[in-house]
């Protein structure tokens, strides 16, 4: 195969991962990218006065996440020694909730850990384990129709179930209300969690600024132009131009919206019509995440503790993580709280006051002691940071009705929600189907 020429527009998470699979076939790679940090929205973010690099959001992978995990030792990034790997573990601030995973095989690890959960009655815990066995009757592919709280409604769970483990859980994979949220995909995350090795449940959580995970080794082989903004691309039989400069071929990493006014003006194709409707349809919802410097470390029980919302008092946070614990440096917390919209829409510092406020409360009644004085104070709020993972959400697959285009995101049909994993997938599949093109007759 002769070498092709790419670009990638986009180095977020999907574009990268696109770009290294091109590269790692012989291609040359051209990254354009608005910004000027590789990671897109899940990177880097500097901030004067704390300790450590922050990013633009806190982030979590799992165990499952095999093809990230597998792209991080490509590029010669060892996941053991830049992630936490811990057993699923989930334990709130307040001390109310705990549910941990022994050491056994699936599905043993997850029906072990609702038992001996600590805050559920015992008709919470049976009825917890009956609606994990009802999604493996079924082969975790509830109705396609069906919300995440129609589907709890149909199996009968508890309120209390619901409230402690089932909303967090969708909350955190999702970003998406359960009202809203996708069932088929919400089963795909617990299938994950529970039906796989007994790791694939581990919960890693990044020892370093996500940017440093792998996006800046990614880059360190490829040709990136920051703050190159694609205002222009021109589609022709052999060829796509990207900002007047001709490529064989090209990944669109970018946004639904920002792909779909890049092919206005793309030659007509069968298909086109309703990929354009497609990529228009998808709406977002915002991650918030408070970043606090505190005079002196506050060491926590957990590295990641579960926060109990409450909107009557503006309540809205749903993890906090010992970010201290986590790089081993400073005095630093993260709260974050998913499908934040009311907490986006409020002001900035009403925002951080009512987050401080939820943390203070809920680790006195957790008896720990009182958290330190608060030096720095950063709220981030990413608006678009997933796509709104409804039931039947048009996703566009990677290939597109030209032949020499494809699209990447965590937002095209990878069978995962708005995730890391999704969007590594995404563009490893993207790069498939451009090479598989170029080495078709």
């Amino acid at each position: 195969m002769s070498h092709m020429k790419a670009a990638v527009v986009g180095a977020g998470w999907a574009g990268l991962a696109a770009a290294t699979a091109l590269r790692e076939a012989g291609a040359h790679v051209t990254v354009f990218e608005a910004g000027r940090t590789p990671g897109g929205r899940a990177r880097r973010v500097a901030q004067p006065g704390f300790d450590t690099m922050l990013d633009n959001g806190q982030h979590i992978l799992l165990g499952a996440y095999t093809q990230t995990l597998a792209l991080m030792r490509r590029l010669g990034r060892n996941p053991d020694t830049l992630l936490l790997r811990r057993p699923l573990r989930l334990a709130s601030l307040d001390g109310l909730f705990r549910l941990s995973s022994p050491a056994l095989p699936p599905p043993w690890h997850g029906a072990a850990a609702l038992l001996t959960a600590r805050g559920l009655r015992w008709r919470d815990k049976l009825a917890a384990i009956r609606f994990v066995r009802s999604l493996q009757a079924c082969r975790w592919k509830p109705l396609p129709v069906w919300t995440v709280a129609e589907l709890l409604r149909h199996r009968r769970q508890p309120p209390a179930v619901i409230d402690q483990l089932w909303t967090p859980i969708c909350l955190a994979a999702l970003n998406t209300p359960p009202e809203e949220a996708s069932a088929e995909l919400f089963a795909r995350v617990l299938q994950d969690a529970l039906a796989g090795t007994s790791h694939d449940s581990d919960m890693l959580l990044p020892c370093v600024d996500l940017s440093s995970l792998w996006p800046d080794a990614a880059t360190l082989h490829l040709t990136v132009r920051y703050h190159s903004t694609v205002r222009r691309m021109l589609i022709e039989s052999g060829s796509v131009v990207i900002n007047d400069e001709r490529f064989d071929a090209a990944v669109l990493a970018v946004p639904p919206q920002i792909a779909a006014r890049l092919l206005e003006d793309a030659p007509p194709a069968q298909g086109m019509t309703e990929l354009l409707r497609d990529l228009q349809s998808f709406e977002h919802q915002p991650i918030a995440t408070l970043n606090l410097k505190l005079a002196q470390p506050w060491p926590l029980p957990e590295p990641m503790l579960m926060l109990r919302e409450n909107p009557e008092r503006n309540h809205w946070g749903q993890w906090i993580f010992d970010r201290s614990r986590l790089t081993g440096r400073g005095a630093e917390l993260a709260a974050v709280a998913s499908a934040a919209r009311t907490l986006a829409d409020m002001p900035k510092a009403a925002a951080i006051a009512a987050l401080v406020e939820q943390i203070r409360g809920q680790a006195a009644v957790g008896g720990l002691p009182a958290m330190p004085a608060i030096e720095q104070a950063e709220l981030y709020v990413e608006k678009r940071a997933t796509f709104t993972a409804r039931p039947r959400q048009p996703r566009p697959r990677n290939a597109t009705p030209w032949p020499r285009l494809a699209l990447a995101g965590d937002w095209t049909d990878t069978g995962y929600p708005g995730v890391l994993e999704g969007a590594v997938r995404s563009g490893l599949q993207a790069a498939e189907a451009l090479l598989a093109q170029r080495s078709s007759p």
